[in-house]
Formats: structure tokens, C-alpha cells, sequence
């Protein structure tokens, strides 16, 4: 039904996910995080089904713990995560995606068919990639 008049809808801009974090995992702040096929946050790793949710902003142990016992803050946008030294992304993957390899290294291809996407390659340089995860 339409609105009849104003509303005062809430708004996020997210920037900031505040995710139940997986059983048994363990994430570090820095870290590259997706979502597994359940939908809750584990650290990146060579797994396919994964969906990346961006940086972790905080550690958040999860270690014995059941699926959502704890919670992480994770942040979209772009960061710079090490480059795979067997796989690695280059400057002619600018604006193309780029894998997950672990939680903080990304590789140019999909390692036939067993990692799952990271994110946009906006730059590549010396130190590392920089991947746009939103």
C-alpha cells in the first residue's frame, strides 16, 4: 500500500555489515571475509560457494562455538590483499575479478573452478592487489 504520508525510513549506508560469525571459525582483524553457503562469516579460503562480505574490522573467535555465537564487524570497499605468488593477478585483470586464495591473498583465476570470486581488480601493485568487494 502507497504511502499516505512522510515517512521517517531508516537508512544504512553499507558501508558496515555486523555479521554472526560460522562455528568453529576464527577471523582476524585485516582479514578477508565471505559468507559460507549457510550465510554466516568465515575468514577467505579455497572454497567454492563462498560470497566475499569485505574486510574484518575486528578479530572475532568463534573457536567452539555454534553458528552465530559470535558476531564480526566486516567493512565494503576497496583494500589491498597480497597478491597469489603461483596464480598471480595482473595489470591486464584491472577490472576483472580476481579469487579467493585465503584471508588475505587473492589469484587471477577461479583455480578451475575451486575458488570463489573476491572482487574487481582496481589496481595492481608491487605489495598487492587492490579488490573492491561490495
Amino acid at each position: 500500500m502507497p504511502l499516505g504520508s512522510d515517512r521517517n525510513t531508516p537508512v544504512r549506508t553499507g558501508e558496515l555489515l555486523h555479521l554472526p560469525v560460522a562455528a568453529n571459525a576464527k577471523i582476524y582483524a585485516g582479514a578477508l571475509v565471505a559468507l559460507n553457503t549457510g550465510g554466516y562469516a568465515v575468514p577467505g579460503s579455497t572454497t567454492t560457494g563462498l560470497k566475499a562480505a569485505g574486510r574484518a574490522e575486528e578479530q572475532a573467535d568463534n573457536t567452539g562455538g555454534a553458528d552465530g555465537a559470535r558476531w564480526v564487524t566486516v567493512r565494503r570497499g576497496v583494500f589491498k590483499f597480497a597478491n597469489s605468488g603461483t596464480d598471480p593477478v595482473g595489470q591486464a585483470h584491472v577490472l576483472g575479478d580476481c579469487y579467493i586464495v585465503d584471508d588475505q591473498t587473492v589469484a587471477a583465476t577461479d583455480g578451475t573452478g575451486t575458488r570463489s570470486r573476491a572482487g574487481k581488480v582496481l589496481g595492481v601493485e608491487a605489495d598487492g592487489v587492490w579488490v573492491e568487494i561490495r
